[in-house]
């Protein structure tokens, strides 16, 4: 069965099937408080690094998820769109330290996604599909989301 004939088959929503599967591999409840963490801190580290290279580059990026957040969710496109923003406006602010800083913390960050994986049991979803690299800050935001009783 193709995409289109899945998503027409299934009254879920393609971000509520990604959202499940990312969970999968997110259960243990430490594995769950390190992602909640590292992965807004990667995403800005990202952000920062691809800053370094030339600033147009980061704002395409940035660009280039929000087209993919707004196929998923409205709510989850204006929240990553003010995050992003934030995290632009963090990354200006570190000025001359930009590469050091955002190096140190993805490095840092990753290192504990591996260690809550390896807690877990279970492999990174981007090993199976690279969309989850976008979906992971959706996964942070859902949880959010859930406890201030906001539907995305």
């Amino acid at each position: 069965m193709n995409t289109a004939t899945q998503e027409i088959a299934s009254p879920e929503r393609r971000v509520d099937q990604l959202l499940a599967h990312y969970g999968e591999s997110h259960r243990h409840p430490t594995n769950e408080l390190i992602h909640y963490t590292a992965i807004p801190l990667i995403m800005l580290s990202l952000v920062g690094l691809i800053y370094a290279l030339h600033p147009f580059a980061a704002y395409a990026f940035v660009g280039a998820s929000m087209v993919y957040y707004v196929r998923l969710s409205l709510v989850f496109t204006l929240s990553m769109l003010a995050l992003s923003a934030l995290g632009l406006a963090l990354v200006h602010l570190m000025g001359e330290q930009r590469v050091a800083i955002c190096t140190a913390i993805f490095v840092v960050a990753w290192i504990f996604q591996f260690i809550g994986h390896k807690i877990e049991g279970k492999k990174p979803s981007f090993f199976e599909d690279i969309q989850y690299l976008w979906v992971g800050p959706l996964f942070v935001l859902s949880h959010l989301f859930k406890k201030l009783g906001i539907r995305w």
